[in-house]
C-alpha cells in the first residue's frame, strides 16, 4: 500500500452553503482571525437591499448568526464574541472604529482615525494592530485610552498593498507585509515587501518577503527561548528567479545562551507555477513546522529549526487569498476564492515514517518525534540510546530515554540499565538526569515514581517526595507508600495510599492513628470492611466516649457491618449505662418499627438506673414503636404517674393511676384528659371526685372547662350535678357560658348562681345572655320570689314579657319597679305596661301621673292605640294638650288630637285645612266612615291620591275627581284612572271633555291631559278633544303642537281626515309631518306636504323612492330644474340599471361625488363610451389617480391605443399598473404591452411577449426582469414552442437558485425533453453561481437516462453533490456500483459493504471492500462479509481478517470457520491474532498444529500461550504415536500441577530425567520416593543414584538408606549420605554460633538492667507526684478554717 501523506487536507465548510454570496468571498470581505470566526460582510445588492455581516463560529458553523450592521470592515476577536467594525466618516478621509461585546450587546469602545485605515488585525485578545497610510498604531480595546502610535512605515512599503501585520508573543518585533504588481515585463510576478520593526530600538529595517511569522523555540540547553521569524520571498536576482525560506533570530541571546544559526532553504516551485507567491506562512507550535502557503494553492512544510524540506502538495484547485492557525491541532485553515474552508493538520501515524524512509532523514525524524510526541520512532529512539549508552555518553543517554516519544524507553529496563551505571565523585547520576528531565516535562509513572521515592529518601531528601506530590508530578502507588512508611512518615504514607487507592493500607493507617471516624468514612466511600468488633473492644477499655461515637458513626452506615444489639451488649456487659443511652439514642433517631425492641431497651435500662432520663427521654417523643405496657408498669413503679398515665391503655389502670394528684403535675393531668374518649374522660372524673371531692374539685372543672367540646357539656353537668356541686356548676358552667348556645346550660347557669347567692351574675346573664329560654327562666325567678326584682325585669323586658311584668309587679304590691321599670329601663315599653294596669283596672290618677312622668320619652302611637283600643281616649286630652303647647310636630300627636276634634265635631273643617302636621291618609281614613267630604278634603290637602280615587269612586263624586286629575297634572295619576281595566273611565273622560277642560285656561294642564290621552291610546276621544279645542276658536286654536298632533293623531286613527287637515291647517310643522307621513305609507299626503312646504329634494325621493315613478319624478326634475334633484333622479336610474340615462342626469347634476358606483355600473354594462363622457366631466371637478385610471383603462377597452398613448404620456398619476395587469388577464395584449414598456416592468412585458409570441423579445424583458418567475414563465413558454436555444438561456438564470432548480426538471421530463435538460445542467456547471443542486440533479439525470456518465461525474464532484439525495435515486435505478461509491462518500460503511456483497459482480471490488469494511460500525457486517469471502473469494479472505482483526471477536470467526470446515484456510491470522490468548484461538491453532504434526510450534504455543482446556489437550495427545507430542502431555499435566500423571508418561516412554524433574519440581515426598522404588524395581542403579541427586530436598536420609541396603545399592547411596552428612554438620555448626551470640547478649542486657536500677533508687523512694502550691493552699485551708471556727 502507498504511504499515507504527512499532511491530512479536509474540507469542514463550504461557505456558498451557509447562504454567503460567492462575490463576498475576497480578501476585502472576509476575514478570519483565528480558528474559532470567519467573519463576512455582505453588500445590500445582495441580500435584499440590506448590508449584513455573517459570523460563522466554527464550533457550530451551519448555525451562523447574521447581522444587520453596514460597515467597511469586520473583525472577530480571537478568543470572544467580541466585533470591531470599521466604517468611512462620510465627508471626510477617515475611519471610524467601534468595538462591540455580541453576548452582552454593549460597545466596549470607539474612536475616529485622523487617517484612513488601510489595514487592521488583531494582534492579541485585547489589542488591535492599525495600519494607516503612513503609521501603524496598537489600540488596546480594554480601556478607553486612544490607539497609540508605534512606527512609522518604511519607503519600501509605498504604493503597495498591505496584507499582514502581527507582532511577536512578548510584543517586542513588529512585522508589516505588502504586495504590489510586478515589473513591467511581468506584472503577473507580484513583489512582496517586509518592514521589520524592533519596539526595544525603535528602528526598523525594509526586506523583500511575501509571507512571514515569529516563533519561540528552545536552543539546545538553554533556559530562556528564543525569538525566531520565518519569511519567505520570491523575488527576480540578476535575470534569476529566486524562492527562499529564511529562519533567522531576532535580537542578541542572553548571556550564556546559545545563538541560534541563521538557516535558509530553497522553495521550489514547478514550472506551471513560475509566477505563483507566497500569500501566507503559519508556524505550528506543537509541531516546530513551518507552513508556506500560495495563492495558487500550493504548500510547502519545512521544519522550523532546521529549516529542512518536509513536505509539498496542491491542496486547492482554487486561489487561497486567507489563513489562520489552528493552534489546538497544530495546524491551519485556508479559504479559497470558491469558499472551501480547508483545514490542514499533522498525520501522527505517518509522519515520521514518512521523513525516516522517503526523505531518509534519521536524525529529523527523531527530532520531529520527539518534539510532537509522535508514533514511528520508536526504533530510532532506542537505537539513539543505545549508542549514546554504548559511547558512555550517559547523560545524553538518560535524557534521550526521558524525552523518548509515546513514552518508549520509560520503561523498568531503562531505569536499571541507569541505576547501573557507576557515577564518579562530583557528577550527576543519570537517573538523577532522566528523572529530572521527566520532572520538568510532566507526571513521572508508577515505576518512574517508586524508583525516584528510593533514590530521594537514600538521600534523605523527603522534602523533595512532598513537593513533587504536591505539585502532582508522581503516580502513587502502595509500593511507594510502604517505602515511606518505612521511614516513619506515616502522614506522608497515608496521603500516599489515599491517591493510590491502596484500601487496606489506608485502613490500618487510620487504625494506628486513632481516626476512627475517619475510618468509617472512608470504608464506606470505597466499599470496605474493617473488623469494627476488634475495634470496638480496644476502645471501651481505653475510651468509652470514642467507643459510643465509633459505634454511632458504624451503624450509621447504610447497611452497617456489625449489629446494633452487638454494640448495646458490648457497653451493657461493662455496665456503661450512659454510654449504651448515649449510643442507643443517636442511633434510634430514625423512629422506625423494626428498632422497637431497642427502644424498649433504652427505656427500661434507664427506668431501672435513671428514671430521670427516662421520662427525658419520653418527653421529647422520640420513640413510638417500643412496648407500651411494659414501659407503663415500669414508669408506675418508678413514680412516673404521667408517663404511666400515658403509656396505660386500660381504664381499670388509668383510673387506679390518676387518683394520684398529688403527685401529678396539674397541667400535665389537664393535657392527658385531651387523649382520653368522653365515655373514659367521665369515668376518670367521676373517680377523682369519689375520692375526694374537696380536694379534686377544683381540678375536676379545670378539665372539664379545657375538653368541653370532647366530653360534652351535658355529661359534665350530670356528673356535677350527680354529686350536688352547684359551685363546680357555677364555675365550670360560667366558664363555658361564653362558648355556648344551649339555652338549657344558661338556664343552668342561672339557677346555679341564683342558689349560690350570685345575684349580680343572676342579674348579668339575664341582661347580656341571649340563648336562655325566656319563658323557663322568668317562671323560675317568680318562683325564686328574689326581693331584687331586675333579674326578672331583664329578661321580661328583653324578650317581650312585659304584660306578665306588669301584672308581677302589680300584684307584688312591687310599684315603685313599675314605674323605675317605665322611667329608668325602657320607656317605650309605657303603653303595654299602661294596657295591663288598665286591664287590672289600677287607678287612673296612678296611669295618669306615670305618662305624664315620662311625658316627652313616651311614644305616642303605640299609647294612642292601646287607649283606642279600651275607648279610653279621653284620658289621653291632658297629655296632648301638654305635647301641643310645647311645640310637638309629632303627627301622631296631631293625628290623636284631630280624631278627638272630629269624634267631638268641634269646626273639623277648620283643623282639616289649618293643621298642618297631621297625617292626611291616617286622618282621612278616620273621616270616610263619618263624612266623605271630610275625607276628601284631608286627601286633597296631602295629596292621597290613591285614597281620594277610591273615595271618589266609592261615593260617585266624579267631577270632584275629575277637576282633582287636571290640577294634579301627573301622567302617573292619569294612567291610573284612564286604565282600560277602571269600570268608571267613561264617567271620568266625560267629566274632563265636558267640565273640568273646557273650565281650565292652563295650557299646561291642557298639555299634560293631551299626553295621558295619548299615553292611554285613545285617539278618537283625543281627536274629539282636539277638534273642540283647536278647530272651535278656542284660546288654543293657533297652537302649533295640537295641529302637529291633531294630524298625527288623524294619521294614526283615521287617515282619511289627514289631507283634509292638511288643507285646513297652516302652523305644523310641514318637514316632520311629512316623514311620519311617509312613516305610515301616506305617500301621496306626504309628497303634498313636501310640495305645500317647497321642500323639493324629499318630494323627489317620495316619488321614487315610495310612490317609485322615474316618470314622474323626471317630469318633477324638469320642472324645478335642482342639481341636487337631477343627482337623486340620476342615483335612482343607476339603481334601476339604466347606465346611460343616469350618466346624462349626473352630467345635468354636474355631480361627481358617486363615481365609484358609476364606474362600477358602466363596467358591469359595457358602457366605456358613456363612461369616458362622464369622466372627461369628473376630471373637470377633481385631480384623483383613480379617475385616471379608469379613463385609461376605458380608453384601451374602447381600443383607442393612440389616445391611451396620448393620455399616457400627458398625465402622470395614472396607476398603469393596475391598468396592464387588467389589460393582460382580459387578453388586450397590446395595451398591456404599451403599458408595461412605459412602466418598464420588464417581467410583466416578459408575460405579454410570450402571450403575443415574440419570444425573442421575451428572454431580452426577462434578462431585464432578472426574475425567477418571469425567467421559468419564459423559458417554459420556449420550451412548449421548442425554443430550446432561447430555453437554455433562460434555464441557466433559473438553476442557479436551488429552490428553481426542481420546478425546471420536473418541466423537462415531464415533456421528455431529457437531452435538453441534461445540456442545460451540464452548460449550468460552469456558471460561478453554481452549487450543490445542479450537481446533483445532473447526477440524477446521467442516473435516468446517460448511466455511461454517472461514475466519471461522481467521482469529480462527490464534494459538490447532495449524497444522500442521489443514493435514493440509484438504489431505484439499481446503478449498484454508483451506491456503493455514493455511501463512501457520505460515509455510510455499512450500507456500502452490504450493497458491495449484495450486488458483488457490478459493485465488488477487493480493495474497495477492505477500506470499507474497516470502518463499517455494524458488527454483523463483519461475519457476513466473512461468509460472503468464503463463498466468492475464498484466497483472499485472510488479508480481509488482518485488515478486520482489530474489529471482529476472533472466537466467533473461529466457530465460523470450524462449521464450515475451512479453519486451515485462516491460519496465518490465527497466528497473527494468538497474541490475543484467547480460547478459542488457541485451541483451533494447537489442533492444526496437532493436524500438521508439528510437534515445534505446539511447544511453543502452549508454552506462550496458556489459555486453553489443558487437560483436555493433554488428554488427547498423550497416547500420541509421536513420542515429541507424548512429552508435550507431559509438560502441560506439569503446567496443571497434575504431578504424578506427568512422571508416570515420562516413565513409560523411558523419559527419567524427564521424570526426575517432575517429580523435583512436585515437592512431593511420595512422589519422589515412588520414583526410587520404580528405579529399584527396574535395576537402575544410575538412575536412583542420579534422582538422589535431582529430589535431594524430598528425600529423607533414612528412607534412601534403607532402600539402598535392602537391594544392595550401598554403593550409588553414598554420595547423597555424604551430602547430607556435610549439610548437618553445617546447621550444627550455625546453631552453636547463635547460641553463644545469645548468651553474651542476655549477659550484657543482666549488667545494664542493674546499673539503671541502681541508678534509680531514689527517684522509687519519692512519692508518685506532690501537689500543686495552690492545691496545697486549698488543702491547708480548710484545715485551718475548721481550726478558726
Amino acid at each position: 500500500m502507498a504511504q499515507a501523506a504527512p499532511i491530512a487536507m479536509k474540507e469542514v465548510l463550504l461557505l456558498p452553503s451557509l447562504g454567503i454570496n460567492q462575490q463576498y468571498i475576497s480578501f476585502t470581505n472576509l476575514t478570519m482571525e483565528s480558528e474559532k470566526y470567519i467573519c463576512v460582510r455582505e453588500m445590500g445588492a445582495a441580500t435584499g437591499g440590506t448590508n449584513n455581516v455573517v459570523i460563522v463560529d466554527m464550533a457550530t458553523p451551519m448555525q451562523p448568526m447574521r447581522r444587520p450592521i453596514t460597515a467597511d470592515s469586520a473583525l472577530m476577536n480571537p478568543d470572544s464574541k467580541i466585533i470591531a467594525l470599521k466604517a468611512a466618516v462620510p465627508g471626510q478621509a477617515a475611519d471610524h472604529l467601534q468595538v462591540f461585546n455580541l453576548d452582552t450587546k454593549a460597545k466596549m469602545g470607539s474612536h475616529q482615525m485622523p487617517d484612513q485605515v488601510v489595514f487592521w488585525k488583531w494582534i492579541s485578545p485585547t489589542k488591535i494592530g492599525i495600519v494607516s497610510a503612513t503609521s501603524i498604531y496598537h489600540w488596546n480595546v480594554d480601556g478607553n485610552s486612544a490607539p497609540q502610535k508605534q512606527f512609522d512605515r518604511a519607503a519600501n512599503l509605498n504604493g503597495s498593498q498591505v496584507i499582514k501585520y502581527m507582532v511577536s508573543p512578548d510584543e517586542k518585533w513588529c512585522v508589516l507585509i505588502g504586495i504590489a504588481p510586478g515589473s513591467p515585463d511581468r506584472p503577473q510576478l507580484v513583489k512582496g515587501f517586509m518592514q521589520l520593526y524592533s519596539v526595544e530600538q525603535k528602528r526598523s529595517q525594509a526586506l523583500e518577503a511575501h509571507a512571514a511569522a515569529f516563533a519561540s523555540i528552545k536552543v539546545g540547553s538553554n533556559t530562556q527561548a528564543s525569538t525566531l521569524i520565518s519569511f519567505a520571498q520570491k523575488s527576480m536576482v540578476n535575470g534569476q528567479l529566486v524562492s527562499k525560506l529564511h529562519v533567522i533570530e531576532l535580537g542578541a541571546p542572553a548571556a550564556g545562551q546559545t545563538p541560534f544559526t541563521k538557516k535558509q532553504a530553497e522553495l521550489f516551485f514547478p514550472p506551471e507555477f513560475a509566477d505563483d507567491f507566497p500569500v501566507s506562512m503559519q508556524i505550528s507550535k506543537k509541531y516546530g513546522l513551518v507552513y508556506v502557503i500560495t495563492k495558487l494553492g500550493l504548500l510547502f512544510v519545512y521544519d522550523l529549526e532546521t529549516a529542512t524540506a518536509v513536505y509539498r502538495s496542491r491542496i486547492s484547485p482554487d486561489p487561497i487569498f486567507l489563513t489562520s492557525e489552528a493552534e489546538s491541532v497544530g495546524g491551519f485553515y485556508a479559504i479559497n476564492r470558491r469558499g472551501q474552508v480547508l483545514l490542514a493538520t499533522v498525520n501522527e501515524q505517518s509522519m515520521v515514517p514518512f521523513v525516516s524512509q522517503s526523505l531518509n532523514n534519521l536524525d529529523l525524524a527523531l527530532a520531529m518525534a520527539k518534539r510532537g510526541n509522535l508514533p514511528g520512532a520508536e526504533a530510532l529512539v532506542g537505537q539513539n540510546f543505545e549508542r549514546l549508552f554504548a559511547l558512555g555518553n550517559y547523560k545524553e543517554a538518560a535524557v534521550a530515554a526521558a524525552e523518548s516519544p509515546m513514552g518508549a524507553l520509560r520503561t523498568k529496563a531503562t531505569i536499571d540499565k541507569l541505576k547501573g551505571v557507576q557515577v564518579q565523585a562530583g557528577q550527576t547520576s543519570p537517573l538523577l538526569q532522566y528523572f529530572g528531565t521527566l520532572l520538568t516535562k510532566g507526571k513521572l509513572n508508577p515505576l518512574e515514581s517508586l524508583e525516584l521515592g528510593r533514590l530521594v529518601l537514600s538521600q534523605n531528601k523527603k522534602q523533595l517526595l512532598e513537593n513533587w506530590m504536591n505539585e502532582d508530578k508522581l503516580e502513587c502507588d502502595e509500593a511507594l507508600g510502604d517505602l515511606v512508611k518505612a521511614t516513619g512518615d506515616s502522614d506522608l504514607a497515608l496521603k500516599i495510599y489515599l491517591k493510590a487507592q491502596a484500601t487496606q493500607k489506608v485502613v490500618t493507617a487510620f487504625a494506628e492513628r486513632g481516626q476512627f471516624e475517619e475510618l468509617v468514612k472512608y470504608s464506606g466511600q470505597v466499599g470496605h470492611t474493617p473488623d469494627y468488633l476488634y475495634i470496638m473492644q480496644s476502645l471501651l477499655m481505653s475510651n468509652p466516649q470514642a467507643a459510643a461515637k465509633l459505634a454511632v458513626t458504624i451503624a450509621q452506615q447504610p447497611g452497617p457491618p456489625v449489629d446494633v444489639n452487638t454494640f448495646t451488649d458490648l457497653f451493657l456487659q461493662r455496665n456503661m449505662i450512659r454510654e449504651a443511652t448515649s449510643f442507643l439514642l443517636e442511633v434510634l433517631k430514625p423512629n422506625l418499627p423494626e428498632q422497637a425492641m431497642l427502644q424498649t431497651k433504652v427505656l427500661e435500662i434507664n427506668l431501672v438506673t435513671y428514671p430521670n432520663v427516662a421520662d427525658a427521654i419520653l418527653a421529647n417523643n422520640m420513640f413510638t414503636h417500643y412496648d407500651r405496657p411494659r414501659v407503663a408498669q415500669l414508669c408506675e413503679k418508678a413514680g412516673l404517674y404521667m408517663r404511666a398515665l400515658q403509656h396505660y391503655t386500660d381504664l381499670s389502670d388509668i383510673k387506679r393511676v390518676i387518683i394520684n394528684t398529688h403527685a401529678i403535675e396539674p397541667q400535665a393531668l389537664v393535657e392527658f384528659f385531651g387523649t382520653l374518649s368522653p365515655d373514659w374522660a367521665l369515668a376518670c372524673l367521676k373517680e377523682m371526685l369519689s375520692v375526694n371531692v374537696p380536694q379534686n374539685l377544683q381540678l375536676v372543672v379545670q378539665i372539664a372547662k379545657e375538653y368541653t367540646e370532647q366530653i360534652g357539656s351535658k355529661g359534665i353537668i350530670e356528673l356535677l350535678e350527680s354529686f350536688k356541686s352547684y359551685e363546680g356548676l357555677y364555675f365550670y358552667l360560667g366558664s363555658y357560658l361564653a362558648f355556648s348556645e344551649d339555652p338549657d346550660v344558661h338556664f343552668k347557669y342561672i339557677e346555679a348562681a341564683t342558689k349560690t347567692g350570685q345575684v349580680k351574675e343572676v342579674e348579668r346573664v339575664t341582661r347580656e345572655s341571649n340563648f336562655y329560654d325566656p319563658e323557663k327562666t322568668k317562671q323560675f325567678l317568680m318562683e325564686a320570689k328574689l326581693q331584687d326584682a331586675r333579674p326578672l325585669i331583664n329578661v321580661c323586658d328583653r324578650f317581650d314579657l312585659i304584660r306578665d311584668l306588669a301584672l308581677y309587679l302589680y300584684n307584688n304590691n312591687m310599684l315603685k319597679y313599675i314605674e323605675a321599670y317605665v322611667q329608668k329601663v325602657n320607656p317605650s315599653k309605657a303603653p303595654e305596661i299602661v294596657g295591663a294596669l288598665l286591664d287590672v283596672e289600677c287607678d287612673e290618677s296612678f296611669i295618669s301621673n306615670l305618662i305624664l312622668s315620662i311625658r316627652s320619652l313616651l311614644p305616642v302611637e303605640p299609647l294612642v292605640a292601646e287607649v283606642e283600643k279600651r275607648n279610653r281616649m279621653s284620658l289621653l286630652t291632658t297629655f296632648l294638650d301638654h305635647l301641643v303647647s310645647e311645640g310637638s310636630t309629632d303627627a301622631h300627636v296631631h293625628n290623636a288630637l284631630g280624631k278627638i276634634i272630629i269624634d267631638s265635631n268641634n269646626n273639623p273643617e277648620h283643623f282639616l285645612t289649618t293643621n298642618p302636621h297631621y297625617d292626611s291618609e291616617v286622618v282621612g281614613k278616620y273621616c270616610e266612615k263619618r263624612d266623605p267630604t271630610l275625607a276628601c278634603v284631608a286627601y286633597k290637602r296631602g295629596q292621597c291620591d290613591d285614597a281620594l280615587i277610591s273615595c271618589t269612586n266609592k261615593n260617585s263624586m266624579f267631577k270632584l275627581q275629575a277637576r282633582y286629575v287636571v290640577e294634579r297634572m301627573d301622567l302617573d295619576l292619569w294612567a291610573k284612572v284612564l286604565d282600560p281595566e277602571s269600570e268608571h273611565r267613561r264617567q271620568l273622560i266625560d267629566q274632563v271633555v265636558s267640565t273640568a277642560l273646557p273650565e281650565s285656561k292652563n295650557p299646561e294642564q291642557v298639555s299634560v291631559s293631551v299626553k295621558a290621552f295619548m299615553t292611554a291610546d285613545l285617539p278618537n276621544e283625543l281627536i274629539e278633544l282636539l277638534e273642540k279645542i283647536v278647530l272651535q276658536n278656542s284660546a288654543f286654536s293657533g297652537n302649533p303642537n295640537l295641529q302637529n298632533l291633531l294630524i298625527l293623531t288623524a294619521i294614526k286613527a283615521d287617515g282619511t281626515r289627514v289631507m283634509d287637515y292638511i288643507n285646513r291647517l297652516d302652523h305644523f310643522d310641514g318637514p316632520a309631518v311629512g316623514e311620519i307621513a311617509v312613516g305610515s305609507e301616506l305617500f301621496e299626503e306626504a309628497y303634498f306636504i313636501y310640495k305645500k312646504f317647497d321642500l323639493h329634494v324629499p318630494a323627489i325621493k317620495v316619488l321614487l323612492e315610495n310612490i317609485q315613478s322615474i316618470e314622474r319624478a323626471h317630469e318633477y326634475a324638469t320642472k324645478v330644474e335642482e342639481k341636487e334633484v337631477w343627482s337623486e333622479l340620476a342615483k335612482s336610474q343607476l339603481e334601476a340599471g339604466s347606465v346611460k340615462d343616469a350618466i346624462a342626469s349626473y352630467i345635468r347634476a354636474d355631480d361627481e361625488t358617486n363615481r365609484d358606483a358609476v364606474i362600477a355600473e358602466a363596467k358591469k354594462g359595457d358602457s366605456y363610451e358613456d363612461l369616458v363622457k362622464y369622466l372627461m366631466m369628473v376630471r373637470q371637478k377633481v385631480k384623483e389617480a383613480s379617475v385616471d385610471t379608469e379613463l385609461a383603462y376605458s380608453y384601451a377597452r374602447i381600443g383607442q391605443i393612440g389616445q391611451l398613448e396620448e393620455f399616457i404620456v400627458s398625465t402622470p398619476g395614472v396607476n398603469l399598473q393596475s391598468v396592464g395587469d387588467r389589460c393582460f388577464d382580459e387578453g388586450i395584449y397590446e395595451a398591456s404591452k404599451l403599458i408595461f414598456t412605459s412602466l418598464s416592468n420588464w417581467g410583466r412585458l416578459a408575460s405579454t411577449l410570450v402571450k403575443l409570441e415574440q419570444y425573442q423579445a421575451a428572454v431580452e424583458a426577462a434578462r431585464k426582469a432578472n426574475s425567477s418567475r418571469t425567467w421559468k414563465e419564459v423559458c417554459f413558454a420556449c420550451v412548449e414552442k421548442e425554443e430550446y436555444r432561447l430555453a437554455q438561456l433562460c434555464g441557466l438564470s433559473i438553476i442557479v437558485n436551488a429552490d428553481d432548480l426542481e420546478d425546471v426538471s420536473e418541466f423537462y421530463q415531464g415533456r421528455g425533453k431529457y437531452e435538453e435538460l441534461i445540456a442545460l445542467m451540464e452548460a449550468g456547471l460552469g456558471l460561478e453561481r453554481s452549487h450543490m443542486g445542479i450537481f446533483t440533479e445532473l447526477g440524477i439525470l446521467y442516473a435516468k437516462y446517460k448511466l455511461d456518465k454517472l461514475m466519471e461525474h461522481l467521482k469529480l464532484f462527490s464534494n459538490k453533490i447532495n449524497i444522500p439525495r442521489l443514493i435514493r435515486v440509484c438504489e431505484e435505478q439499481m446503478h449498484w456500483k454508483a451506491l456503493s461509491f455514493l455511501y463512501v462518500q457520505y460515509d455510510e460503511y455499512d450500507n456500502a459493504a452490504t450493497v458491495m456483497m449484495n450486488h458483488s459482480p457490478e459493485a465488488w471490488e477487493h480493495v474497495s471492500f477492505k477500506d470499507v469494511a474497516v470502518k463499517v460500525s455494524n458488527a454483523d457486517l463483519f461475519y457476513k462479509a466473512i461468509a460472503f469471502y468464503l463463498e466468492e473469494h475464498p484466497l483472499l479472505l485472510c488479508d480481509l481478517l488482518a485488515v478486520l482483526s482489530s474489529r471482529i471477536d476472533h472466537a466467533r470467526v473461529v466457530d465460523v470457520m470450524r462449521k464450515r470446515e475451512n479453519l486451515p484456510l485462516v491460519k496465518p491470522y490465527l497466528l497473527s491474532v494468538q497474541q490475543s490468548n484467547l480460547v478459542a484461538v488457541n485451541e483451533a491453532v494447537n489442533d492444526l498444529l496437532i493436524e500438521e504434526h508439528d510437534f515445534e510450534g505446539l511447544r511453543n504455543s502452549i508454552e506462550t500461550y496458556d489459555n486453553f482446556d489443558q487437560l483436555q489437550l493433554a488428554t488427547r495427545i498423550e497416547k500420541h504415536e509421536i513420542m515429541e507430542f507424548r512429552r508435550i502431555a507431559t509438560l502441560i499435566y506439569k503446567k496443571s500441577l497434575r504431578w504424578r500423571q506427568s512422571m508416570q508418561l515420562s516413565v513409560d516412554d523411558k523419559l527419567y530425567k524427564d521424570a526426575m524433574e517432575t517429580a523435583a519440581q512436585s515437592g512431593e515426598r511420595e512422589l519422589a520416593e515412588e520414583l526410587l522404588k520404580t528405579f529399584i524395581a527396574d535395576g537402575n542403579k544410575e538412575c536412583f543414584a542420579a534422582c538422589l541427586y535431582t529430589c535431594y530436598d524430598l528425600i529423607k536420609p533414612d528412607v534412601a538408606l534403607e532402600l539402598a541396603w535392602m537391594n544392595k545399592m550401598t554403593d550409588h547411596v553414598m554420595p547423597y549420605m555424604i551430602q547430607v552428612m556435610r549439610d548437618q554438620s553445617s546447621k550444627l555448626d550455625t546453631l552453636m554460633a547463635e547460641r553463644q551470640e545469645r548468651i553474651k547478649s542476655e549477659e550484657k542486657t543482666e549488667d545494664d538492667s542493674a546499673k539503671n536500677q541502681q541508678s534509680n533508687m531514689y527517684a522509687q523512694m519519692l512519692p508518685p507526684a506532690l501537689p500543686s502550691p495552690m492545691q496545697y493552699q486549698q488543702q491547708q485551708g480548710g484545715m485551718y478554717n475548721g481550726q478558726q471556727q
